[in-house]
């Protein structure tokens, strides 16, 4: 089969004829459909990502759409390390497939399931009901940032406000659904003005942790009017710092409830709840992601390092 293959960290992958994996006693095959490049993707295949096994070689590739023996489609996440998504076969565990509809758009959902799912699944599960909410997201210029921007507005959040440091992604979230924006690249006055303004959300999604949460705790906290009122903080990433410091008086002043949402702490079932729904609609359009669309055979001559671009490879 054509996969590509990763012989050496220093180098990209490229495609190339290898032997059609064999499923073990707990894995299935999948023929892939589409299977997206992103810089999860990139760090898996550079070796850099702290689950690499250093182990060489392999066929990188996290997720992506596809159909089992039997003809289901359905959205997997990869579970061999030898042979992941970016080939025309896969083997993966049987829990890691989530069955969908035969005519879901695969290019689409294999661009948006990743990005999306994070919000998605702590909306779901953390929040519940989120109708008339206001709600913020830390980290809104990233592609799941803008995605949860727009679940968020989706699922009836009566304010979204995005934050984040890219001016040109921030001036485009209104068209994503955010009703309001704060730069990060803004003066330590400005953003005191500005978060103390949005002190009173009910739900803040935050893929940033580090100092930019904790600039934004240490001012919205004690700004709150009502210091009674939940409010329920998700930690989603960490791309402003593992670590952040939080005074122990913020969690006995303020009704803080602060949770983590991943995989590690969402079950399987609930995957298979929420997600078929997730997948429906990015196959329809409801929610904008940029990505482009190749067939894997073209995988050599494009730039496998070029960070600005999404890009689906197709396995027909």
């Amino acid at each position: 089969m054509k996969a590509a293959v990763v012989n050496d960290f220093k180098e990209a992958p490229k495609v190339s004829v290898i032997e059609t994996p064999k499923p073990a006693a707990n894995e299935q095959t999948v023929h892939v459909l589409a299977a997206a490049v992103y810089p999860r993707v990139r760090s898996q295949a550079n070796g850099t990502h702290y689950t690499s096994t250093g182990e060489l070689p392999f066929v990188p590739g996290l997720d992506g759409v596809g159909q089992t023996e039997a003809g289901q489609t359905g959205y997997f996440i990869t579970s061999n390390a030898k042979y992941g998504a970016l080939a025309e076969q896969a083997v993966i565990d049987h829990h890691r497939f989530i069955p969908l509809d035969n005519g879901i758009d695969a290019a689409r959902v294999a661009a948006g399931m990743n990005p999306a799912m994070s919000a998605w699944m702590s909306i779901k599960v953390r929040v519940g009901e989120l109708t008339g909410k206001k709600v913020m997201v830390l980290g809104a210029t990233g592609a799941a940032g803008q995605m949860a921007v727009q679940i968020s507005h989706y699922l009836g959040a009566s304010e979204v406000i995005g934050v984040g440091r890219n001016q040109t992604k921030l001036a485009a979230l209104s068209e994503l659904g955010a009703t309001q924006t704060i730069s990060l690249r803004d003066d330590q006055e400005s953003l005191r003005v500005a978060f103390t303004a949005a002190a009173d959300v009910d739900v803040v999604l935050d893929y940033l942790w580090g100092t930019a949460a904790s600039t934004a705790m240490k001012v919205m906290l004690p700004a709150r009017q009502n210091h009674s009122q939940q409010l329920l903080w998700i930690e989603i990433g960490s791309m402003s710092g593992a670590d952040m410091v939080l005074p122990s008086a913020a969690l006995r002043s303020v009704n803080l409830n602060l949770v983590g949402s991943g995989q590690g702490s969402i079950n399987a079932r609930q995957y298979l709840a929420e997600l078929p729904e997730l997948a429906q609609l990015i196959s329809v359009g409801q929610f904008k992601i940029a990505s482009t669309t190749m067939p894997l055979t073209e995988l050599n001559e494009t730039n496998w390092n070029d960070v600005t671009k999404r890009v689906v490879y197709t396995m027909n």
